[in-house]
Protein backbone atom coordinates (compact mmCIF):
# COMPACT_ATOMS: atom_id res chain seq x y z
CA UNK A 1 0.00 0.00 0.00
CA UNK A 2 1.34 2.96 -0.72
CA UNK A 3 -0.19 6.23 1.24
CA UNK A 4 0.64 10.15 0.87
CA UNK A 5 0.12 11.47 4.11
CA UNK A 6 -0.79 15.74 4.29
CA UNK A 7 -0.12 17.56 7.41
CA UNK A 8 -2.14 20.42 6.24
CA UNK A 9 -0.99 24.45 6.95
CA UNK A 10 -1.78 27.21 5.17
CA UNK A 11 2.00 28.47 5.33
CA UNK A 12 4.00 24.65 5.86
CA UNK A 13 2.00 22.12 4.26
CA UNK A 14 3.63 18.67 5.10
CA UNK A 15 3.49 16.13 2.35
CA UNK A 16 4.90 12.60 3.01
CA UNK A 17 4.72 9.57 0.94
CA UNK A 18 5.12 6.22 3.03
CA UNK A 19 4.86 2.40 1.07
CA UNK A 20 4.87 -1.23 3.18
CA UNK A 21 1.78 -3.11 4.56
CA UNK A 22 1.16 -4.35 8.29
CA UNK A 23 3.74 -6.52 9.58
CA UNK A 24 6.37 -5.46 7.31
CA UNK A 25 9.30 -2.62 6.91
CA UNK A 26 7.37 0.27 6.02
CA UNK A 27 9.66 2.68 3.62
CA UNK A 28 9.81 5.95 2.73
CA UNK A 29 8.86 6.96 -1.05
CA UNK A 30 9.91 10.89 -0.95
CA UNK A 31 8.87 13.72 1.69
CA UNK A 32 8.67 17.69 1.53
CA UNK A 33 6.82 20.81 2.71
CA UNK A 34 4.75 22.88 0.02
CA UNK A 35 5.43 26.37 1.68
CA UNK A 36 3.11 29.69 0.94
CA UNK A 37 3.77 33.02 1.73
CA UNK A 38 1.52 35.59 4.28
CA UNK A 39 2.17 38.32 1.83
CA UNK A 40 0.10 36.71 -0.75
CA UNK A 41 -3.64 36.56 -0.73
CA UNK A 42 -4.76 33.21 1.05
CA UNK A 43 -7.02 32.08 -2.82
CA UNK A 44 -3.73 32.50 -4.04
CA UNK A 45 -2.41 30.30 -1.46
CA UNK A 46 -4.76 27.82 -1.60
CA UNK A 47 -4.04 27.80 -5.30
CA UNK A 48 -0.57 26.83 -5.08
CA UNK A 49 -1.63 23.65 -1.95
CA UNK A 50 -4.03 22.40 -5.03
CA UNK A 51 -1.49 22.72 -7.12
CA UNK A 52 1.72 21.19 -4.98
CA UNK A 53 -1.44 17.93 -4.01
CA UNK A 54 -2.67 17.40 -7.30
CA UNK A 55 1.36 17.24 -8.52
CA UNK A 56 2.02 14.72 -5.65
CA UNK A 57 -0.92 12.37 -6.51
CA UNK A 58 -0.11 13.16 -9.83
CA UNK A 59 3.85 11.69 -9.28
CA UNK A 60 3.29 9.24 -6.63
CA UNK A 61 0.15 7.29 -7.34
CA UNK A 62 -0.67 7.04 -3.60
CA UNK A 63 -3.77 4.02 -2.83
CA UNK A 64 -4.97 6.24 -0.50
CA UNK A 65 -4.92 9.97 1.37
CA UNK A 66 -4.47 10.14 5.12
CA UNK A 67 -4.75 13.70 6.12
CA UNK A 68 -4.42 15.24 10.07
CA UNK A 69 -8.20 15.87 11.01
CA UNK A 70 -8.23 19.49 12.01
CA UNK A 71 -8.64 20.41 15.83
CA UNK A 72 -9.66 23.32 17.54
CA UNK A 73 -6.17 25.72 18.62
CA UNK A 74 -6.67 28.99 20.81
CA UNK A 75 -5.55 30.61 17.55
CA UNK A 76 -8.59 31.06 15.34
CA UNK A 77 -6.70 32.08 12.23
CA UNK A 78 -4.58 29.03 12.69
CA UNK A 79 -7.35 26.63 12.97
CA UNK A 80 -8.98 28.96 9.62
CA UNK A 81 -5.71 27.98 7.64
CA UNK A 82 -5.30 24.17 8.57
CA UNK A 83 -9.06 23.69 7.21
CA UNK A 84 -8.75 25.41 4.20
CA UNK A 85 -5.44 23.31 3.43
CA UNK A 86 -7.69 20.75 4.79
CA UNK A 87 -10.02 20.92 2.22
CA UNK A 88 -7.84 21.65 -0.53
CA UNK A 89 -5.88 18.13 0.12
CA UNK A 90 -9.40 16.19 0.62
CA UNK A 91 -11.01 17.73 -2.59
CA UNK A 92 -7.85 16.93 -4.64
CA UNK A 93 -7.87 13.44 -3.43
CA UNK A 94 -11.84 12.80 -4.00
CA UNK A 95 -11.84 13.92 -7.63
CA UNK A 96 -9.27 10.60 -8.40
CA UNK A 97 -11.47 8.89 -6.13
CA UNK A 98 -8.80 7.99 -3.50
CA UNK A 99 -9.79 6.73 -0.26
CA UNK A 100 -9.23 9.80 2.32
CA UNK A 101 -9.01 9.10 5.95
CA UNK A 102 -8.73 11.53 8.63
CA UNK A 103 -6.32 10.90 11.66
CA UNK A 104 -6.24 12.75 14.88
CA UNK A 105 -3.11 14.10 15.99
CA UNK A 106 -3.06 11.99 19.12
CA UNK A 107 -4.09 9.23 17.37
CA UNK A 108 -1.04 9.72 15.26
CA UNK A 109 1.59 10.16 17.89
CA UNK A 110 0.49 6.88 20.03
CA UNK A 111 0.46 5.05 16.75
CA UNK A 112 4.21 5.63 15.97
CA UNK A 113 5.43 6.29 19.38
CA UNK A 114 2.83 4.49 21.58
CA UNK A 115 2.37 7.60 23.40
CA UNK A 116 -0.75 9.99 22.46
CA UNK A 117 1.25 13.28 23.83
CA UNK A 118 4.43 12.31 22.64
CA UNK A 119 6.18 15.78 21.51
CA UNK A 120 7.57 16.42 17.58
CA UNK A 121 10.93 15.18 18.55
CA UNK A 122 9.66 12.20 19.66
CA UNK A 123 7.65 11.91 16.82
CA UNK A 124 10.15 12.66 14.69
CA UNK A 125 12.49 10.22 16.48
CA UNK A 126 9.95 7.66 15.81
CA UNK A 127 9.73 8.42 12.35
CA UNK A 128 13.44 7.93 11.55
CA UNK A 129 13.43 4.66 13.43
CA UNK A 130 10.41 3.29 11.45
CA UNK A 131 11.59 4.23 8.11
CA UNK A 132 15.05 3.47 8.92
CA UNK A 133 15.95 7.07 8.07
CA UNK A 134 20.07 8.50 8.95
CA UNK A 135 18.49 11.85 10.40
CA UNK A 136 14.59 13.34 11.60
CA UNK A 137 12.99 14.83 8.77
CA UNK A 138 12.73 18.25 8.90
CA UNK A 139 10.97 20.60 9.15
CA UNK A 140 8.51 18.91 12.04
CA UNK A 141 5.52 19.07 8.99
CA UNK A 142 7.51 16.73 6.75
CA UNK A 143 7.46 14.30 9.85
CA UNK A 144 4.25 14.84 10.64
CA UNK A 145 3.21 14.02 7.50
CA UNK A 146 5.15 11.02 7.37
CA UNK A 147 3.59 9.99 10.83
CA UNK A 148 -0.03 9.98 9.58
CA UNK A 149 1.24 7.41 6.51
CA UNK A 150 2.95 5.33 8.51
CA UNK A 151 -0.64 5.31 10.84
CA UNK A 152 -2.77 5.07 8.03
CA UNK A 153 -0.90 2.30 6.61
CA UNK A 154 -0.81 0.17 10.25
CA UNK A 155 -4.16 1.51 11.23
CA UNK A 156 -6.23 2.18 8.04
CA UNK A 157 -4.37 -0.97 6.11
CA UNK A 158 -6.12 -3.42 9.38
CA UNK A 159 -9.58 -1.42 9.43
CA UNK A 160 -9.76 -2.10 5.37
CA UNK A 161 -8.96 -6.01 5.88
CA UNK A 162 -11.78 -5.96 8.71
CA UNK A 163 -14.11 -4.05 6.63
CA UNK A 164 -13.48 -6.52 3.41
CA UNK A 165 -14.06 -9.77 5.85
CA UNK A 166 -17.55 -8.48 6.84
CA UNK A 167 -18.56 -7.54 3.17
CA UNK A 168 -17.40 -10.85 3.05
CA UNK A 169 -19.46 -12.44 5.35
CA UNK A 170 -22.71 -9.85 3.93
CA UNK A 171 -22.83 -7.75 7.22
CA UNK A 172 -22.15 -3.85 6.98
CA UNK A 173 -19.90 -2.30 9.50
Amino acid sequence: MRVLGIDPGLTRCGMGVVEGSVGRPLSLVDVNVLRTSADVPVAHRLVTIEKGVDAWLDEFAPDAVAVERVFARSDVSTVMGTAQASGIAMVCAARRGLPIALHTPSEVKAAVSGNGRANKQQVGAMVTRILRLDAPPKPADAADALALAITHIWRGGAQARIDAALAAAGRKR
